[in-house]
């Protein structure tokens, strides 16, 4: 079963991140290690005690559709309602609405923990975040002021409404439509599909943000507009009314996520409309300006990239968890140098020792360039001036970063753990499979990792010339300097492979930035995919290193520096053959188009 490791992402968040130096100056008020500490105790203690078992139960059941209504999994509407309760919907909310106004970082903490316990139950507070977030940037007075304290509470739920079947990454080609009418709302009507959440029964209420075309408006993305949809109409003293246009359709049989309903929407088709065409249309209230909608919606899905990543945390941790776990109680033959009777555990096997510390490197590296990214948001917020764009481009820059390699890390220390188990962890009695199905939509929603490439290389890269990837990639050689000024060595070759790994980013990234430059777009994106994971590599390196060091400095070190030799040894040699990739690939995958016709 699921245990958080409160241990360990304190130690990530305060001295990896970067969460201790800010309290020590008072960043974010009178926010105290001590009350971090009971943050991260209590959210530990939910997601392994009440959630876990439950998120067998969700994937086991799913969610069931009968006659528009979506039924959730046995105990989840109660747990709900529990985790509800416990405050933590609103930890990062403004106070004003009845949020804790905490740091973006014990956020993204708590939500590892929810989504290792039950990935499929926190998709429906992630996306309620999401909707609160848009609403305070964006939204009226009149909006905020009758819909954000019950979404802060968690009473009422949010959900995203951006795909439709002919338009799913390309939101350019959207058809849901929306009819300004007299009294300052629209009616809106169309169909939406992938919708998380779009329909279940936690909550009393769902408020939908759907992206919608006026009929004067442009074309492409600058004539999309931003709308509040809720499930049911709301009254001026906060009461619910009658039933709004919109119903669940259908929901999706999916790999994974089983207990999470993935809704496709209908939008104004008359099916709880009063009968009469002129009252048809589901009706809406415009968030932001008209036709500036995309820009509305991109402050909900910015930080919803970097929750995704940390499901893709939270699955390696959980599947990193289990294979362990069974490792030690599984045996197997007779390990090199076993002295015991009978047969060995497969963890003393050297091929499966190797194949866990990996899982082991790759989750604690992608935990920490997530909270990293995170760390930069909250000092984005919390700064002024050029600190404040310092920031604003570190959390830009990170975040197609953490989302990517974080779920890519998920998914691939998910199947590790499924070798772990042999043939029984392709049974789905053992749960190891679950992992692996849960985790294969995160590298696809919220943008895929293929377009997060695109947005790094072409529009993260080129901030402030390149001055901000290029003094980040100065803070990372100085990270390797000091392991080899340490001196210790339990490092083994630490500081040159880091060394050697930086200067592949550092070479690859001035390629990128040239390459650019000089108009020769396509050549850059063919290897902006290899980019990607070359600088999320390199981060996990830097990243155990600079935890290593910390250890080092206040003993204790053994651990986290064995864990950073072996990332250095064993896996950062690949950003030389991805430093390749980037620069040499273009010609040969041009070349190679012809084999597609």
């Amino acid at each position: 079963m699921y245990k958080a490791p409160v241990e360990e992402i304190a130690f990530t968040l305060n001295h990896v991140a970067g969460l201790s130096d800010a309290l020590e100056i008072g960043r974010f008020g009178d926010l105290s290690a001590d009350l971090v500490e009971a943050i991260l105790e209590e959210a530990g203690r939910f997601a392994g005690n009440e959630m876990a078992p439950l998120g067998e139960i969700g994937d086991r059941q799913g969610a069931r559709l009968t006659d528009g209504k979506v039924t959730t999994p046995d105990g989840w509407p109660e747990l709900y309602r529990h985790w509800r309760e416990g405050g933590w919907n609103g930890l990062t909310a403004p106070e004003a609405y009845g949020g804790q106004n905490l740091p973006h970082m014990l956020n993204v903490a708590a939500l590892e923990m929810w989504n290792s316990a039950s990935m499929a139950f926190a998709l429906a507070p992630t996306l309620t975040m999401g909707a609160i977030e848009a609403l305070v940037a964006h939204g009226s007075e009149a909006l905020k002021e009758k819909y954000l304290a019950k979404l802060v509470s968690g009473e009422w739920t949010g959900t995203m409404n951006l795909t439709e079947p002919h338009a799913g990454s390309d939101l350019g080609v959207l058809k849901t439509r929306a009819e300004r009418g007299d009294d300052g709302s629209y009616r809106i009507f169309g169909q939406k599909i992938f919708i998380t959440w779009g329909e279940h029964d936690a909550a009393d209420n769902i408020i939908h943000l759907v992206l919608a075309r006026l009929p004067d408006a442009p074309v492409g993305t600058r004539g999309i507009s931003l709308f509040l949809v809720p499930k049911f109409l709301v009254g001026d003293d906060g009461s619910l009314e009658a039933r709004n246009d919109v119903f669940c359709h259908s929901i999706e049989h999916k790999l994974g996520i089983h207990g999470s309903p993935t809704c496709t929407m209908i939008y104004g088709d008359g099916k709880y409309s009063p009968g009469n065409e002129e009252d048809k249309g589901a009706i809406g209230w415009l968030i932001g300006e008209e036709n500036k909608g995309l820009a509305c919606m991109f402050t909900m899905m910015n930080n919803a990239r970097l929750a995704v990543g940390m499901q893709g945390v939270a699955i390696a941790e959980a599947a990193t968890q289990k294979a362990v776990a069974f490792a030690k109680e599984r045996t197997q033959g007779k390990a090199p140098g076993w002295s015991g009777e009978g047969m060995s555990p497969i963890i003393d096997h050297p091929d499966i020792a190797r194949t866990l510390i990996t899982m082991k490197a790759l989750t604690q590296g992608a935990r920490a360039i997530c909270y990293a990214c995170a760390h930069a948001t909250d000092m984005s917020h919390h700064t002024e001036g050029d600190e404040a764009r310092h920031w604003t481009e570190r959390a830009a820059l990170l975040t197609p970063i953490a989302k990517s390699f974080a779920t890519d890390a998920g998914v691939d220390v998910a199947s590790l753990g499924i070798q772990v188990h042999g043939g029984m962890g392709f049974i789905e009695e053992t749960g190891a499979a679950r992992y692996l199905r849960d985790a294969r939509i995160a590298p696809i929603y919220e943008g895929t990792n293929g377009i997060q490439a695109i947005d790094l290389v072409t529009r993260k890269l080129p901030l402030s010339s390149g001055d901000q990837v290029r003094g980040f990639i100065g803070e990372l050689k100085e990270i390797a300097d000091r392991v080899s000024a340490s001196n210790d060595t339990a490092f083994g070759e630490t500081g040159d492979r880091l060394r050697a790994a930086i200067a592949a980013l550092e070479t690859a990234t001035g390629w990128l930035l040239e390459t650019q430059g000089a108009g020769r777009t396509a050549e850059a994106l063919a290897g902006a995919t290899p980019y990607q994971r070359l600088f999320g590599l390199v981060l996990t390196g830097c990243y155990l290193a600079k935890g290593a060091l910390v250890a080092a400095d206040n003993g204790g070190s053994e651990k986290r520096v064995a864990l950073c030799r072996f990332m250095a040894e064993n896996l950062l040699a690949e950003t030389s053959a991805l430093k390749d990739r980037v620069i040499s690939g273009a010609e040969s995958l041009q070349a190679a188009r012809a084999i597609l016709a």
